[in-house]
């Protein structure tokens, strides 16, 4: 309860003086210190140096001058590139490419329209624009279109400036205020977004209809000086984007018969996907012409962009954290499903792979084996390349599949994922197993046909999902030469990586069909190619039909 009485008196000064902190600190053994640090993360903007500027005649002794909110955006940016400082932090692999085209767009003065499939930070990147806006920005007190003392445009702000003059009242808008966000459905109206004749406001004031006051102002007047992000922008109506027209490029509205031109003061910004243009709607030609830049946005080109994103956004428990270790091998399997995804056959191209579908393997992967330890009361354990397949929840509904995808079944298409990835990286540690390794047997160098021939000879191996670590480790090491062939190629030599590199041997065999894996109460059963085949069944093939290449 004083924490509450300290924080009113922060929000009324505007700032944290001296006293108020001393007043912290006696109470600081009533807080806990996660209490504080969520309260001072959710609050931040009240705790910085607010101007105490409180009237339009102590904002004219300032030396304050309006400013344009596109020419703010620009001034800001400038100084941000002359200093070197980041803006767009947290935005991965768009350095070369989606970056420098937002500082041109930002530069020239433009409204823009990120044009690009799901899951590629479009409306992140829309978010940090906000970093260039100025820190405080002065408006008329209680005015609902944030009018510029100096500039006003609404019919309030006029009337009060012009009855109290230099006394007028003003307060101070931080920048994390300024950001407006809208998402387009089919149900938007415009006077959802424009405005409309509120005839209940009209009765209250006691005016016409044909009066200015009259009028219920929408989301894009009220965001006057601000930010205005609409997504998805093809779901709008043509309609509805037809009102769009004049604010864009007249930079005033239109309310059905108002003879009212308001120059309102917005950096617009759109985000459309591809496919909605085909699926659901398209962006009206004249609007397009009217939005300065177009800014394509792209998928990571490459796994270690891609795989520094997952572990960025990715949202692991620090009890996860702590008793989970996972290998570079793994974040390696995890990452390529994505990978894998984006050229599948069976999945819908033009829908994309969103990088969500990488965030959501991690954290399900990781979630199995956190299961697995605490059914078996351990305290820690190693991600093994069984726990992928936990990942199977987490990749249907990520992804769209063309008809072939759909024959096959949202289960079998992520279970193809698995595989291939398992795969692809198997081959990139063993590259003699792309030409089948016939070549190998005739020389005599090849690595797996000890263990090729212990399956031949009827002997298998199965490695439980939920097996505890001393069992799962038992079960590898009965096969012969599989732990000098691990611990030869494993590029960390400590025990629990070798035997997950093992491990990590058995299901690339699988994957390359020289042993077969099938799923028998629930653990995964490894034998010879032939009995693995003669003992499947149609509900447990994991290596069987179309994974075959």
């Amino acid at each position: 309860m004083q924490f509450h009485f300290f924080f009113c008196k922060v929000r009324r000064e505007g700032s944290c003086n001296n006293e108020t902190f001393v007043t912290l600190k006696a109470n600081l053994t009533f807080i806990s210190l996660s209490m504080l640090f969520t309260f001072f993360q959710r609050n931040l903007r009240h705790f910085m140096s607010k101007p105490s500027i409180l009237t339009l005649g102590e904002l004219k002794k300032s030396g304050y001058q309006p400013k344009n909110l596109k020419t703010e955006l620009r001034d800001n940016l400038i100084d941000a590139l002359k200093s070197k400082r980041e803006i767009f932090t947290g935005i991965i692999g768009y350095e070369n490419s989606v970056i420098p085209d937002v500082q041109r767009a930002i530069l020239a003065g433009h409204n823009m329209n990120f044009l690009g499939l799901r899951g590629q930070a479009k409306t992140r990147i829309a978010r940090l624009m906000t970093h260039l806006l100025d820190e405080w920005t002065p408006v008329v007190k209680d005015s609902e279109l944030n009018d510029d003392p100096l500039n006003p445009i609404g019919y309030f702000a006029k009337q009060t400036i012009a009855e109290n003059g230099d006394k007028t009242l003003i307060e101070w808008m931080h920048r994390s205020e300024r950001y407006v966000e809208k998402l387009a459905t089919p149900d938007v109206s415009i006077a959802d977004l424009i405005g409309d004749v509120d005839p209940i406001k009209a009765a209250n004031l006691r005016v016409g209809y044909n009066d200015e006051r009259a009028i219920h102002f929408g989301l894009v007047p009220r965001s006057n000086r601000c930010i205005f992000v609409i997504n998805e922008l093809p779901d709008l109506q043509a309609r509805i984007q037809v009102a769009l027209f004049n604010i864009l490029q007249e930079g005033d509205i239109q309310i059905r018969g108002f003879k009212l031109r308001m120059p309102l003061d917005i950096q617009f910004v759109f985000t459309a996907n591809p496919e909605d243009y085909t699926n659901r709607g398209s962006i009206v030609t004249p609007l397009k012409d009217r939005i300065g830049s177009q800014i394509l946005t792209h998928y990571p080109k490459d796994l270690e962009t891609s795989l520094k994103i997952t572990k960025q956004e990715a949202r692991l428990t620090e009890s996860e954290k702590n008793s989970v270790v996972i290998s570079d091998l793994l974040f390696e399997m995890m990452e390529n499903i994505s990978f894998q995804a984006r050229k599948s056959e069976f999945v819908d191209q033009k829908s994309g792979v969103s990088a969500r579908l990488g965030i959501s393997v991690l954290e399900a992967v990781v979630a199995g084996a956190e299961r697995r330890l605490l059914i078996n009361d351990d305290t820690k354990t190693m991600l093994r390349v069984s726990d992928l397949y936990n990942a199977v929840q987490a990749i249907n509904g990520k992804i769209e599949m063309v008809y072939e995808g759909e024959q096959e079944g949202p289960q079998n298409v992520a279970l193809n994922l698995i595989h291939q990835s398992i795969r692809e990286v198997f081959l990139k540690y063993f590259p003699a197993e792309l030409k089948k390794v016939k070549s190998a047997k005739a020389s005599g160098k090849d690595n797996f046909v000890d263990i090729e021939t212990w399956f031949n000879a009827g002997n298998y191996v199965f490695l439980g999902n939920e097996t505890n670590e001393k069992e799962y480790q038992a079960n590898l090491k009965n096969i012969p030469g599989l732990w000098d062939l691990a611990f030869k190629e494993s590029a960390m030599k400590e025990d629990a990586f070798v035997y997950l590199f093992m491990e990590f041997i058995l299901h690339g065999l699988a994957a390359v069909s020289r042993i077969s894996k099938n799923t028998e109460e629930n653990a995964f059963a490894f034998k010879d190619l032939l009995g693995g085949i003669m003992s499947s069944n149609e509900d447990d093939d994991f290596e069987g039909g179309f994974y075959e290449e």
